[in-house]
């Protein structure tokens, strides 16, 4: 495979001219970053900024993400001990441990000056607000979860791709027999992102008390109902993870999964137009929870040339800059202009994720959420699915965790 790079199209980028900072000679800004694809690089685009900001040097450092607990650990270990990098890219995941730790800058009185801000959504702009209304993290990439559907395996049962929950439930009942399952359950590491559509999608939320309250508790029932008392997953659905769930969805043993874009075109390639994306299903009163992903930037509040390192990633989250790094990174552009004209994916992927944005929202910012995304989530729902504890209880555990 020919290595993939940010070269093509970098020379026309017509890359707006800026400034240096004042500054007596060139500062070197350190930048962590991860991709999925080992074959892509930015180099490209560093050359590029590099050229239009003599004055800045970009140190790019390719970080192993390791599921991310390696990523995370590193960076959390190399901002305590005083050696991190100056900027980087981060998850909402970590805001709060990030905060407590007081590692990050707040960007807001660079970003409400920035010229290219109204090219990112409102959506976006909500999304990335820290608990104390303050903007510490840069848009640059972005997933939400949506749901597959094999139309041709929907159409042999005679049902129709489902927008609620009752049609869910019918339609996995319909395609499920024999060696085939009407939904992909994720139930191992990462499952937490596909759950919370299912659990918040009526209308609880993530916050104090949302965990425990009557439609959260009624709707991860229904959930771990799929597995135990309906029977429309895989028998390994309480350690299927990303691999199991796509590899049973290419095989046909699954008719639906929740997942996101960046699986897009292994599947358009393995089924065409026999596969398509909608958004997650909704609860009464279009209720809805569509989870976002994020691949942010932040400055760290120990780096000694901050605002040149605003420059480089704020000039990462510019059109058409956006749109070349997300080519290489496989996520969606962060920038409202490049979505329109977006063709890494097929328009029926994208127009899925991009109208997922008004139903998108995240775990609360709190230092547990880290432990929840990495442990507590999988055990305490492998458990209820191995019916090991209640459904109840298992939401019980997750009060707990975030709030005491």
């Amino acid at each position: 495979m020919k290595r993939r790079t940010l070269i093509a199209g970098a020379a026309a980028l017509g890359a707006t001219p800026l400034a240096a900072p004042r500054a007596q000679k060139p500062v070197t800004i350190r930048w962590w970053y991860h991709f999925d694809d080992p074959k892509a690089t930015p180099d490209e685009l560093v050359a590029t900024f590099e050229k239009a900001n003599p004055g800045i040097k970009i140190q790019a450092e390719n970080i192993p993400w390791g599921g991310g607990g390696d990523y995370d650990t590193r960076l959390y270990t190399s901002l305590i001990a005083g050696n991190g990098p100056d900027t980087g890219m981060v998850k909402f995941n970590n805001l709060a441990r990030l905060m407590e730790m007081e590692a990050l800058s707040p960007l807001d009185k660079w970003i409400d000056g920035w010229a290219a801000k109204s090219d990112i959504s409102a959506d976006m702009w909500r999304l990335h607000a820290a608990p104390d209304g303050k903007r510490y993290y840069m848009p640059l990439q972005y997933v939400v979860l949506y749901l597959y559907v094999r139309l041709d395996l929907l159409q042999k049962a005679g049902v129709k791709p489902p927008t609620n929950f009752e049609d869910f439930l019918t339609a996995a009942k319909a395609t499920t027999g024999g060696e085939q399952w009407g939904f992909g359950m994720r139930g191992g590491s990462g499952g937490h992102d596909s759950w919370m559509p299912f659990v918040f999608g009526t209308g609880a939320r993530p916050v104090k008390g949302g965990f425990v309250s009557p439609q959260a508790l009624a709707q991860n029932r229904y959930f771990i109902d799929l597995y135990r008392t309906h029977k429309v997953c895989p028998p390994s659905a309480p350690t299927d993870g990303f691999l199991q769930i796509v590899n049973n969805l290419k095989a046909s043993r699954t008719a639906m999964a929740v997942h996101h874009i960046t699986t897009a075109n292994d599947m358009n390639a393995a089924f065409g137009d026999s596969i398509t994306a909608i958004p997650v299903p909704r609860g009464p009163g279009n209720n809805g929870f569509a989870t976002f992903g994020d691949g942010s930037n932040a400055v760290f509040s120990a780096s000694k040339n901050q605002e040149a390192a605003w420059r480089w990633v704020s000039w990462l989250s510019e059109a058409p800059n956006n749109v070349l790094y997300n080519k290489a990174a496989g996520q969606m552009t962060v920038t409202t202009s490049g979505a329109a004209n977006w063709t890494l994916h097929p328009r029926r992927f994208v127009e899925a994720t991009t109208q997922s944005l008004a139903i998108a929202n995240v775990l609360p910012s709190v230092p547990a959420a880290a432990d929840f995304t990495r442990t507590a989530w999988p055990q305490n729902t492998q458990k209820a699915l191995l019916g090991q504890i209640g459904p109840d209880e298992m939401m019980q555990n997750f009060e707990k965790l975030f709030f005491g």
